[in-house]
Parts: structure tokens; sequence; C-alpha cells
């Protein structure tokens, strides 16, 4: 059950929708036309606005319709209406693509648009948001988990093109379709793990943890906050976790449920040291300066990582989409900042669930990185 939101705009020359006249006629051509896919349509309220005009109409079946007139020259129609999922849609797609050429003709509209229904209240949530604010709208027709820990809010949904998905605040996570993503921050292929500790930041999906172990390092220690969700996803993700969220040990591995600068702290005292620490946490903030709480936070991950790296070692992590080139050059000069110098490489793969392409980064102590040319 939802409430639906069909969504057209047609451009016109602003003339026209300035004159009183001119805008009755126009008001007047849109009620016709809506007509013949609603029927009953009555006006019943309308009123002149700073920036146009407003003019509301209601018919059975508790449909609203709204034509919004605004002076620039463009005229927008909502038509709102709930819906149970048992129902047909009040106005088919077809038909709303009739409704917009058929107006776009008698309009002599420079430009139309017209959307599919925004689907908005449902329980299954189907639009999440790409790295730079972009509403995506997934093909999820079921909700496996959905609960809220201390740290964040967890779901498991299902998609028909991707698998099961996890979905942290709204944004998503990884999905089972996801094996480029985890593969990339590795750098499978490139980098060789055989025989080499390595420690990961957060993870609590498995999926690294699980692919990393198939290259024999010799051992993993993974640090997760959120016990939660590698519950969840020990029972709805286990296609690309396996069964180390449900082992937890192992010879090779560990995982440590906690706060993972508390464990950091504790292997720089030790002086405990790895061959590659992930920063399988945080992504790139959008923002205008590199500042508040998640800057910062990413910055003492790099710091204290490098502190429990060997001098040959090197930190792997994700970073943002390639549509937010600003944000990944923030985080870059951030890592221009750092002592001892770093250098980094970069990759990028396009991934399913994210439905953009996702940069990853790779840094090293410059003069390591050097030594090794």
């Amino acid at each position: 059950m939802s409430a639906n939101s069909v969504l057209l705009d047609f451009s016109l020359d602003p003339t026209r929708i300035n004159d009183e006249v001119s805008r009755k006629d126009i008001v007047k051509l849109c009620k016709e036309h809506l007509e013949k896919f609603i029927s009953g349509l009555k006006i019943t309220y309308d009123m002149l606005t700073d920036d146009g005009y407003l003019c509301i109409l209601n018919a059975p079946g508790a449909i609203i319709t709204t034509i919004r007139f605004f002076n620039q020259g463009l005229i927008t129609i909502n038509i709102e209406y709930y819906r149970a999922e048992s129902e047909a849609p009040k106005i088919t797609f077809e038909q709303i693509k009739s409704l917009e050429n058929n107006l776009r003709l008698k309009l002599e509209a420079k430009r139309s648009k017209h959307l599919p229904p925004i689907k908005r209240g449902s329980y299954i949530d189907v639009y999440l948001t790409s790295s730079d604010e972009r509403v995506i709208e997934y093909d999820i027709d079921k909700v496996l988990y959905d609960k809220r820990s201390d740290f964040q809010k967890i779901q498991i949904v299902h998609s028909k093109s991707l698998g099961n998905m996890l979905v942290l605040d709204e944004l998503q996570n990884i999905a089972e379709a996801d094996l480029i993503y985890t593969e990339t921050l590795m750098r499978r292929g490139v980098e060789n793990y055989k025989d080499k500790e390595i420690c990961i930041l957060g993870g609590g999906d498995g999926a690294l943890l699980y692919e990393l172990l198939k290259e024999e390092p010799k051992h993993v220690v993974m640090l997760e906050i959120d016990d939660l969700v590698m519950e969840a996803c020990n029972k709805y993700m286990n296609s690309i976790c396996g069964d180390v969220l449900e082992k937890r040990k192992s010879d090779n591995y560990e995982i440590v449920v906690g706060d993972c600068m508390m464990y950091l702290n504790k292997f720089i005292k030790e002086g405990r040291k790895f061959d590659y620490v992930f920063g399988d946490l945080t992504d790139i903030p959008i923002s205008d300066t590199p500042t508040g709480e998640i800057w910062d936070f990413i910055r003492v991950i790099l710091e204290s990582s490098f502190k429990v790296l060997k001098p040959d070692g090197k930190f792997m992590t994700h970073g943002n989409g390639v549509s937010c080139p600003e944000s990944l050059q923030m985080y870059e000069d951030q890592l221009a900042r750092l002592t001892p110098k770093v250098n980094f490489t970069k990759c990028s793969a396009f991934v399913p669930s994210f439905m953009e392409e996702w940069v990853f980064y790779q840094v090293q102590c410059a003069s390591e990185a050097a030594a090794s040319v």
C-alpha cells in the first residue's frame, strides 16, 4: 500500500502563463484531457501565487490533481491517490504517456516530461540514493530484515535483479550481485595475500573476510562494532560471507566485536603490525569542505592505520562514486597531509547495487612505494 504521485510537466512561452485569459484556456484544456483518464474531475480550489497560479481538482476515488503555473514558463501536473497492493492503478503508465503526448501537442509545449508513479508511504521502500544524492528506484519486492541497533538502522531487502541486499541507514551497502566490489577493494589478482597478516576495520557483512581467506593469508583480524549487522548477514547474506560470521574465529582469522579505534590504539601500544589494513567503514562524505565528525574520523583512521602497518604495508579502502570528484579530491588532499608521506593508486569498478562506478584507494608509505618501483 502506498500513495502514488504521477508527475508531468510542460514548458511554454511565459507570456501565455502570465496572461489571465490564456491561463484559463490552458486549465480548461488540461482538465478536458485529464477527464479522458480520470472521470468526474472537478475544480475545487484555485488561487494566484507569488510565482504564478495554482488549481486543485478532485475526482471520485480520492484522486487529487494539482495544476501549477510558474511565471517562468513551466506548468506541472501532479496526480495523487492511495493504492492498495491488490488494486489496479487508477491511471496506468500507458495512459500517463498518452496524456503527456496529447497535452504536449495541444499546449504547443516546447518540451514535456512524465514520470512513472512515485510510491510513498509503503513498507517496502524501493528508493535509495546514489553517491551524489540522486534518487534510484530498485526492484525491491521483499523486506527480509528490519531492525535498529545501537548504531544504525539495518535492513536486508530482496531485489529481483541483485538478490539480497544490505541497507544501512537507507544507504545500499552490498548485494549478492556485488562480488566485483569486494574483488576491486582487495585488488584480487594484483595483491598477494598469501601468508600475510591483515586487519579489517569494519566489514560487518563478512564479504571481504570471506574472499580474503580464499587467498591463504597467515591471519586476519576483523574489527566490527555492530554485532546485529553480522547476525543479519549471517542469516540472509551467506552467499557472500559463507560461514565466517557464524564461526567468528578459526586458526587463520578472528572477528572482534568492538570499536575499531579502541583496538587500533591497543595494537599501537602492543607494537602489533600488519601487511594490510582495510578501511571498510564509512564512505568519503559529500561536503563542501573536509570538516566535521566524519572527516575527523577518516583522518584518525588513516593516521592510526599507518601506525600499525609494516613499513611496506598498504592501506586499502573504498572511496565514493566517480560522480563526486570534489569529495574524492578532498580525500586525496588529506592523504597528501599524512606524515610520513604516502603515495596512492586508485581504481574503479561499476558496482551493480550502487548502479554507478565506484572508486577504491591503495595507500602506501612513499619511501616503500618508491623502493618497490
